[in-house]
């Protein structure tokens, strides 16, 4: 299976740290290694998207990230830009604020904004950040997304007290039946976590600790 892991693996770093050299090196083993894309932040889209010319690694990026609390204007803004400079998929954090408050037509403008700027040029991923919601309330994200038309509804930004969980990715799969992916992400470490990962229903992984998943290593650290 772990060809197949590899596939849908999106290999991340997303630490405020990260380096030019990181990045390269984040790209070099993407390609090597077949992953689906690397998840790096905005400012890094550029130089990802020149270093995977000509490979068939997609470029994804962050939106609204961690807290998901910018406007829809500027998270579309962001979208746009991101795409502009190469990115092909793009994973925002939704408004948790006003999920948690019950303004789900806040919630829903928030994710058109997104999808109506990346429609047909990017892929795109809603963060619930799990942790932080009901299951109540992860369902209700979950309509939402596919009201709203998002490809894919993702666990965690890695950033928060919690990672991706299986009851989670159950919970997320059920609600979105086959209508939309599931992502996994943080705290995904072993190529046995990626499996019961995908055993749960996620159809895309992301980790820092690719390299080693698919080598069947263990690893420590966060996301």
């Amino acid at each position: 299976m772990t060809k197949s892991i590899a596939s849908i693996i999106d290999h991340t770093l997303l630490k405020p740290e990260t380096t030019e050299d990181q990045i390269v090196k984040l790209c070099q083993e993407a390609a090597e290694y077949n992953f689906a894309s690397v998840c790096v932040t905005p400012t890094w889209v550029k130089k990802s998207a020149s270093e995977l010319k000509g490979t068939k690694v997609d470029v994804c990026t962050v939106v609204g990230f961690p807290l998901g609390a910018n406007t829809p204007e500027v998270k579309a803004f962001e979208t746009k830009n991101a795409i502009e400079n190469g990115a092909t998929e793009i994973d925002m954090v939704l408004n948790i604020g006003a999920l948690k408050q019950g303004n789900v037509d806040l919630v829903e403008e928030d994710m058109r904004a997104v999808q109506e700027a990346a429609e047909g040029r990017a892929l795109t991923k809603v963060i619930l950040e799990t942790c932080l919601l009901t299951d109540e309330e992860k369902r209700t994200a979950c309509d939402i997304a596919l009201k709203a038309g998002l490809d894919f509804v993702k666990t965690s930004t890695g950033f928060s007290f919690g990672a991706a969980t299986i009851e989670d990715v159950e919970l997320m799969r059920k609600a979105v039946g086959d209508k939309a992916g599931v992502k996994a992400s943080g705290g995904v470490k072993t190529l046995q976590d990626a499996e019961d990962m995908v055993k749960a229903g996620a159809t895309r992984i992301g980790a820092s600790a690719g390299v080693q998943i698919v080598k069947g290593e263990k690893v420590s650290g966060d996301y």
